[in-house]
């Protein structure tokens, strides 16, 4: 595993590290694109984002970006089926309606799937529930009325449900503080990070 980049947040490095060079990538709710910048740079990859706030768009275009301004809860319509190698949503999918309907699609425009979410599973999470608390934390740092998070699972859970959606989970890993975390990461990792392609048929 590459080393984080020092010009990349820890968990955008890990992705980084899973994207192959001169490949094409779409970014999912991708901020200011510093990842699709990231990208271009080190590793000549061509690639759109998707955003909806305005302040991330306009930091696409200061990063030249490629950017398209909608809402993800509507679908990938107008991306052709296999037109990227990887399509990459980091910290938003907890926060969709939809979340089986933008897996099938990632995997539908894409050959592989990168999902990035806050783990439930976290021990300080668990904890915080056994004293009859909603968890607050430093990936999830909301009070439970006005978070945008409404779909929160765990390491595992991801995992059955990309099974489910007919997919095949190529590598995952939780960080916590940046660090990977190898021992009991469904326990000890409060982010987590999970690779993903269509199984084949």
């Amino acid at each position: 595993m590459n080393p984080a980049s020092p010009t990349l947040r820890p968990d955008l490095a890990r992705i980084a590290s899973w994207i192959a060079p001169q490949t094409r990538v779409l970014d999912l709710g991708c901020g200011d694109g510093a990842l699709l910048a990231h990208l271009r740079e080190q590793k000549q990859v061509a690639g759109y984002g998707v955003e909806i706030d305005m302040d991330g768009v306009i930091g696409c275009v200061a990063n030249g970006v490629n950017v398209i301004q909608r809402d993800l809860e509507s679908g990938l319509a107008g991306f052709e089926a296999n037109s990227f190698d990887y399509v990459v949503l980091s910290l938003t999918i907890q926060s969709m309606k939809q979340v089986e309907l933008i897996l099938d699609e990632m995997l539908r425009v894409g050959r592989t799937g990168i999902v990035t979410f806050p783990n439930f599973g976290y021990w300080e999470n668990r904890w915080q529930l056994l004293f009859g608390r909603m968890p607050v934390s430093e990936t999830i740092p909301y009070q439970w009325y006005d978070t945008p998070n409404i779909h929160l699972c765990t390491l595992d859970d991801f995992d059955d449900l990309v099974r489910a959606r007919g997919a095949r989970v190529k590598a995952s890993m939780v960080l916590h503080q940046g660090q990977r975390i190898t021992f009991l990461p469904n326990l000890r990792g409060s982010l987590a990070l999970v690779r993903f392609e269509r199984a084949e048929r």
